[in-house]
């Protein structure tokens, strides 16, 4: 387990850690430099928001800590903007004019990633790629600005680690504003689901209303544990930005009660936009959310071990016993009949928090038996999947686990007889070939799983191919 920052560990100092913070959307058409009168279709949220930023002001911060879904992010490193000061505009968005220049707190930016070392957090200044000020900063420094002119900026990234990682994040930035004698306030930048409507630009899905609803019932009553229990599914389906920034946000305010308050929400672009501030106040022992939330991701951990049947839990022992040991698995004793006395090609999948983690397999089969195959392409997957680094211990609890059997492929003429649903797909060209599973998440037409095929073989979207089909059998 990893040491918890401690609030108020630096006692005699200052004993200020942050001290408000502001939930808000960062859309580039609420500027009216970008919106030209659209922006009036969202005349609460623009109420909402100037309401946010002069609740700040009234602060009167030194510093403000501002996470952003938009700035450089890595799969297992937040980064946090060096450098002593940094710039933006909306020129993305045909509005140059509209543009922020603001000081960072260097002073807070070196304790910040000081702390997260000695902590052994992932976390600091390396990797910046662009220093200029992505929109979703300078969105809400736009607003800020009418209210607010001296302070300083830190500005902090999202990453693939984990809800809790993010939330420890949130817990070194109040233990940081602690130490120090500056008074600390927060925005969380972030947009709700991209998937409100049908008209919207991204398309609607079931999930983005429901993820809306349930992460406002969490801004309404600070139920910080709930929005971190919020399935990585749900969040993924939603397309939502802001979650994990919401997150660090929620980490600041560990172990004290929180005034919170949602000024509002809307959707009418098929986006959704949410306003919410939170100011801390004393001190409660019960609001230590991340004992909570481990508590929670062990029940569900071992539920899950209950549940696997012998094909997943095979890919478990294949997996955990080489991270731990460098070593393949043996055979277990008292395996079904069909893993041992037949062959297949096998895919094995990792998802950790609701992303893939790896995914390696074979089309035909290359070891003696299915177990054999699973044992195989396990290790592999948590190991040499090209787009992942391996897997390490701290990470196995998290893992959950798919295994598909592919029947033998069958050839086709032509893409009417495929269904995404039902088969996969082997495109080929040449020595050329690309392989996708059936029945995967936002793969819906079989001119999108034909084209993600291709792109895996490296065959150009207008090039004609040789089509194969499959089933699998799919243990989860």
């Amino acid at each position: 387990m990893k040491e918890r920052p401690a609030i108020g560990s630096f006692k005699g100092v200052n004993e200020m850690p942050v001290l408000a913070a502001v939930a808000v959307p960062h859309p580039p058409l609420i500027i009216p430099e970008v919106g030209r009168g659209e922006e009036k279709r969202i005349q609460h949220t623009i109420n909402a928001y100037q309401q946010a930023m002069r609740f700040l002001a009234r602060f009167k911060p030194d510093t403000v800590v501002l996470t952003t879904p938009h700035t450089v992010m890595y799969a297992d490193y937040f980064h946090i903007s060096p450098g002593k000061s940094a710039c933006g505009d909306l020129s993305r968005f045909n509005a140059p004019q509209a543009k922020v220049e603001i000081p960072y707190d260097e002073d807070f930016v070196h304790q910040l990633e000081s702390y997260c070392q000695e902590h052994h957090m992932h976390a600091g200044t390396l990797g910046e790629r662009d220093p200029s000020l992505d929109h979703a900063t300078v969105v809400p420094l736009l607003f800020l600005e009418d209210y607010l002119n001296d302070f300083e900026l830190v500005r902090v990234g999202l990453s693939g680690l984990s809800i809790a990682d993010h939330y420890r994040l949130g817990e070194a930035i109040s233990a940081v504003a602690d130490k120090t004698d500056k008074r600390v306030v927060m925005i969380a930048s972030g947009d709700l689901s991209h998937k409100l409507t049908a008209e919207g630009p991204y398309g609607f899905s079931p999930e983005g209303p429901k993820f809306d609803k349930e992460l406002m019932e969490c801004f309404e009553d600070a139920d910080f544990l709930r929005m971190m229990t919020i399935k990585p599914e749900i969040c993924e389906s939603a397309a939502e930005c802001g979650h994990r920034s919401f997150v660090i946000m929620a980490g600041a305010f560990d172990r004290r009660n929180v005034d919170a308050h949602v000024l509002s929400y809307e959707g009418p672009f098929g986006v959704g936009y949410g306003v919410a501030t939170f100011e801390g106040e004393g001190s409660d022992s019960d609001r230590d959310f991340l004992d909570k939330l481990e508590a929670i991701e062990d029940k569900e951990y071992h539920e899950r071990l209950d549940k696997e049947d012998p094909y997943v839990k095979l890919a478990r022992l294949s997996v955990e016993t080489f991270v731990k040991t460098g070593q393949y698995a043996p055979l277990p004793n008292n395996l079904p009949a069909d893993m041992m006395d037949k062959r297949a090609g096998v895919f094995v999948s990792l998802h950790e928090h609701g992303r893939l983690r790896g995914c390696i397999g074979t089309t035909e089969p290359t070891q003696a038996n299915i177990a054999l195959e699973i044992i195989a392409n396990g290790v592999s997957a948590c190991s040499r999947d090209p787009r992942f680094p391996p897997v390490q211990p701290e990470e196995l609890k998290y893992l959950v686990y798919k295994v598909d059997v592919l029947e033998p492929a069958e050839k086709i003429s032509s893409e009417d007889e495929l269904d995404p649903k039902v088969y996969g797909v082997i495109v080929e060209k040449g020595s050329r070939r690309g392989l996708l599973l059936p029945d995967l998440e936002g793969v819906d037409s079989v001119a999108q799983q034909v084209s993600i095929a291709k792109q895996k073989a490296g065959i150009a979207e207008n090039e004609s191919v040789q089509l194969y089909r499959f089933k699998v059998v799919r243990h989860s």
